[in-house]
């Protein structure tokens, strides 16, 4: 791990358990196309049920006290998992998606403290395969891993991830909290550079 890395996470660690939460709820805006285009794609999974639970984590993180049942939409959600049989990479980045929700909600019912470090490692390293996939398939592992590190995508992602640190550690006002939500829906644009229609 790099020294900058390190220092990234010792901010992410140092956070209030909120902004924690509103990092994670950013994190996974963006990689929320992932998963809607793997359901336009299989047919398999439905992203509404997903855009509704992380739409009710936002609400949870600006109204105190909102009454969220999260032990029900942690049930739904862990129905929307791809098959597991489904080993395609699209399933994969879709699988992402579900655990990243998974591991907010979790923090939401009782402050775990690894789920920020976890939502953006899983966030990084679905950008890492898509590198590997697309750009680095014959590379030997040293080659891979300057690739990865030089690419544009994954450039992007950490300079992603460092402004929407930013973000949280500033107060958490409600206008506050509407700007994160529009730099995490990035337009409609995932993480890996891809947006679904509709």
């Amino acid at each position: 791990m790099t020294a900058s890395a390190d220092g990234f996470h010792a901010r992410l660690d140092q956070l209030p358990a909120r902004a924690r939460q509103a990092f994670m709820a950013a994190v996974i805006e963006r990689m929320l196309p992932n998963y809607a285009l793997y359901a336009q794609m299989s047919g398999s999974g439905d992203a509404k049920v997903l855009r509704n639970v992380l739409d009710l984590a936002w609400e949870a993180l600006a109204v105190k006290d909102a009454a969220i049942d999260f032990d029900k939409q942690a049930e739904k959600l862990a129905e929307q998992e791809p098959p597991e049989n489904d080993d395609s990479f699209g399933a994969r980045r879709a699988v992402e998606v579900v655990m990243a929700l998974t591991a907010l909600l979790d923090a939401l019912r009782s402050e775990a403290s690894e789920s920020p470090r976890d939502v953006s490692r899983l966030s990084r390293d679905g950008v890492h395969a898509y590198i590997e996939m697309t750009d680095g398939a014959d590379d030997d592992a040293e080659r891979l891993a300057v690739r990865v590190r030089e690419h544009p995508l994954m450039d992007d992602e950490h300079g992603f991830q460092e402004a929407v640190l930013e973000h949280v550690e500033a107060p958490l006002t409600r206008d506050a909290l509407k700007s994160l939500r529009r730099l995490g829906r990035n337009e409609g644009v995932s993480n890996l550079g891809l947006s679904a229609e509709g």
